[in-house]
């Protein structure tokens, strides 16, 4: 078996992290992955380069030069996705752009990943990641959430991460366009647009309701100190969780006192201050392992606090290959994140190390010599018509929280009749409802019912898709596992997300992203040395909902070219290991050196939070643009500074002014700084409430919510917000008279097998 993109080519011009994390999560599908690199190799130096230039070509050229352009374009010719992370406009200077591009290959699919959009007023400035998580609310929760505001860095690279994420989602629903029509398109996928979605309900807003606080919170879903000092995760977010858990504690008569009563507790400050110190108390008479053990035993979530190095030897991300081993040429045997999404019938592989540089020169040139481009005819459709690109398909999301309804809200933003299948009888109803399914239509159904089982094999009888994010084992307890679905309909799409992969010795287990940020090292890493802290976005769900979307499109593009289902797979541990390309690795004299704890503001000093006169700002600089800072006014004499000298002197003199001012300044001279901002601020932004990035609109029964928009700019097959979240069961009659059992609406009704009224959104 071969990957979804076997045959297929890119010419990868990626730099830094964006462009080549998405080359290497193509070529981990099976596409051929080229990686032009300019004289003297990738930009920045990384031992990371070994994992995202994996199982990739390289060559070397100067495209300035004549003979290196020429080798440019004839590449692009021949290729089929070309990616690149530079500055808008910087393409087009070079000859290269998507216009010269398309103009010699009508075929190709070209995905820019710029940091800013091209038109953005941001546009030209130097995009460093940090000073894109800076404009997009990465590093700030809420207003006030700290000390004078202050920012708290994190090493992982969300916007590069989730701009490659969105990027492949966009660039293999591109490519099932490209199938039906013949045609390729231009793809933009911003840094910063990008960022939205991975902050998901963060900065969503109930107009009617006070804004909610992000802290806090109930001492049921929480960090606990163990006997042997080390952290747990517990997350006691259901009724049953909480019962199993005491039940397992032995501390049952906790109920007496209301501690069980999840709603009482978070609302009484008297009795969140009681549990937290009982359990407080109860957590320090065992063992980190021994209470996770006990724990996951009874039924209930927990996962240790790891450091990243631990989980790198833990059974399960060994047993599941979200960490793997290759001989690497530079480093030796290294130890990588493994293939995500997975997909069973066309399986990804890491299929070897990352080249040499500029190795395989010589046979790509020879390539080009014998290739004569011979371009497909066109389909019926001649690709003038913006057809969405999942115009046509049709999706069973039957997932609940984030991951999995993520996945759903974007297959229904390219386009797909996505119906949403909720149970009625969900304690605390729809979590999230009105953030992550919007463009979609709402059913209530009680699938453990024989007549909610024959009204979902109903729609899967006219179904391309299904979604679903159970802990492995209950969609097989309820009859519609994917063996299931496939012996009734061997075409389907099956896909599955959970939260710490498929097999090994935590299958089974539930998980959320709390837990996946505990497992994966994540919150040891922003905690440093005081307690582990959450990352301040649900990172790992909603990256896993795009790598589900990537893996369904996948599968899609190899069904039509074979008439084949197949099973597809993502987790929140994968995609944490993803997250943490940049340092999840280890090799013969590896140093764990990312910065680590709620006191960094940055990685260095010329890239890193400083606080302005009125506010904190984010500079972003490499070492070489020290005399084009030493030009700007109030910052003379600073070339000549290094290290501790130079943070000091930029404490001092950024402080003098605003950041309007040093905003001003600093692009006047190429260098990168924006304000800090938070999520909540860009919603009201006017830029991004005019590019869809922030949408105000009316929800049935609640009014006004403003919610995040779609990142992705599609040249051919536009995204699509979808209209708002509807109110749970609303299109009951609706979907029931478009599958022709309109006459069964009210006997599904009465018997409680459809549910229209009495369920929560929240």
């Amino acid at each position: 078996m071969t990957g979804s993109l076997a045959g297929i080519r890119v010419i990868d011009f990626g730099q830094y992290v964006a462009g080549p994390l998405a080359g290497m999560l193509l070529a981990d599908q099976g596409a051929d992955v080229i990686k032009v690199d300019p004289p003297g190799g990738p930009r920045w130096q990384t031992p990371a380069n070994s994992t995202w230039n994996r199982g990739k070509r390289s060559i070397v050229l100067d495209v300035k030069q004549p003979d290196g352009l020429g080798t440019a374009r004839a590449l692009i010719k021949s290729a089929d996705i070309l990616v690149e992370n530079f500055r808008p406009g910087v393409m087009d200077r070079l000859g290269l752009g998507f216009e010269a591009s398309i103009a010699s290959n009508p075929r190709i699919v070209y995905c820019s990943l710029p940091g800013f959009a091209s038109d953005d007023p941001r546009a030209g400035i130097p995009a460093w990641e940090g000073v894109v998580g800076a404009a997009s609310g990465a590093y700030r929760e809420t207003p006030g959430g700290a000390p004078d505001q202050r920012p708290v860095y994190t090493a992982i690279p969300i916007s590069s991460s989730y701009a490659a994420f969105i990027g492949v989602t966009s660039i293999s629903m591109a490519l099932n366009a490209r199938a039906r029509d013949g045609i390729g398109q231009y793809i933009e996928v911003p840094m910063y647009d990008a960022t939205f979605t991975a902050s998901a309900d963060r900065a969503m807003r109930v107009h009617s309701q006070a804004p909610r606080g992000i802290r806090g919170g109930s001492p049921w879903v929480r960090q606990y100190e163990c006997a042997d000092g080390q952290w747990i995760m517990l997350h006691g977010s259901t009724t049953r969780f909480i019962e199993q858990f005491v039940r397992a504690a032995g501390v049952e008569s906790w109920r007496q006192e209301a501690l069980l009563d999840r709603a009482m507790v978070t609302s009484d400050q008297t009795l969140t201050k009681l549990l937290s110190e009982k359990m407080i108390a109860l957590f320090k008479t065992r063992t980190s392992d021994e209470w996770e053990d006990l724990i996951n035993g009874a039924g209930t979530p927990a996962a240790i606090c790891r450091e990243i190095w631990e989980w790198l030897d833990h059974p399960q991300a060994r047993a599941t290959q979200m960490v793997i081993e290759v001989d690497d040429l530079v480093h030796g045997r290294i130890v990588q994140p493994g293939v995500n999404p997975r997909l069973e019938g066309t399986p990804g592989l890491v299929r070897g190390s990352a080249p040499s540089l500029d190795a395989d020169r010589a046979t790509l040139l020879a390539e080009l010599q014998k290739y004569e481009h011979e371009p497909e005819l066109l389909s019926g459709d001649d690709g003038s018509v913006l057809r969405p690109a999942l115009d046509g398909v049709k999706v069973l999301d039957l997932c609940i929280i984030l991951a999995g309804p993520i996945c759903g809200r974007t297959l229904a933003e390219f386009g797909a009749n996505v119906i949403k299948i909720d149970s009625p009888h969900r304690e605390g109803g729809i979590s999230r409802h009105n953030e992550v399914n919007r463009g979609k239509r709402s059913l209530l159904v009680d699938l453990k019912s024989e007549g909610g089982l024959d009204l979902f094999w109903h729609l899967v009888e006219d179904c391309d898709v299904v979604v679903q994010n159970f802990r492995t084992g209950v969609a097989e307890s309820l009859g519609i596992g994917y063996e299931d679905v496939r012996k009734r309909k061997p075409s389907i799409i099956y896909a599955s997300l959970n939260a710490y992969g498929h097999g090994g010795p935590w299958d089974g287990r539930p998980g959320w992203e709390q837990l996946a940020q505990a497992a994966t090292g994540m919150q040891k890493r922003f905690g440093g040395d005081g307690p582990p802290v959450l990352q301040q976005f649900p990172i790992n769900d909603c990256g896993t909902g795009l790598m589900g979307a990537y893996a369904v499109a996948l599968a899609l593009l190899h069904r039509r070219r074979t008439g084949e289902g197949q099973h597809v797979r993502g987790a929140l541990a994968y995609t944490g290991c993803t997250l943490q390309s940049p340092f999840l690795l280890r090799f013969p004299g590896k140093t764990w050196d990312e910065p680590r704890g709620q006191t960094r503001l940055g990685s260095g000093p010329l890239h890193r939070a400083y606080r302005a006169h009125d506010r904190w700002i984010f500079l972003g600089a490499p070492e070489t643009a020290l005399q084009r800072l030493e030009m700007v006014d109030g910052l003379h004499g600073i070339s000549g500074m290094l290290g501790a000298d130079l943070e000091a002197a930029l404490e001092r003199q950024l402080h003098l002014k605003t950041a309007e001012e040093w905003v001003k300044l600093m692009t006047e001279v190429g260098v990168g700084v924006q304000p800090v901002k938070t999520a909540s601020e860009n919603l009201d932004d006017p830029w991004a409430k005019a590019h869809g990035l922030s949408m105000t609109r009316e929800h049935e029964d609640i009014g006004l919510i403003t919610t995040g928009g779609p990142a992705p700019r599609l040249s051919r097959t536009p995204i699509r917000p979808g209209s708002p979240a509807p109110k749970p069961g609303s299109n009951a009659g609706e979907v029931l008279n478009e599958y022709g059992l309109g006459h069964e609406y009210e006997q599904l009704i009465q018997a409680g097998v459809v549910v229209i009224e009495g369920v929560s959104a929240r």
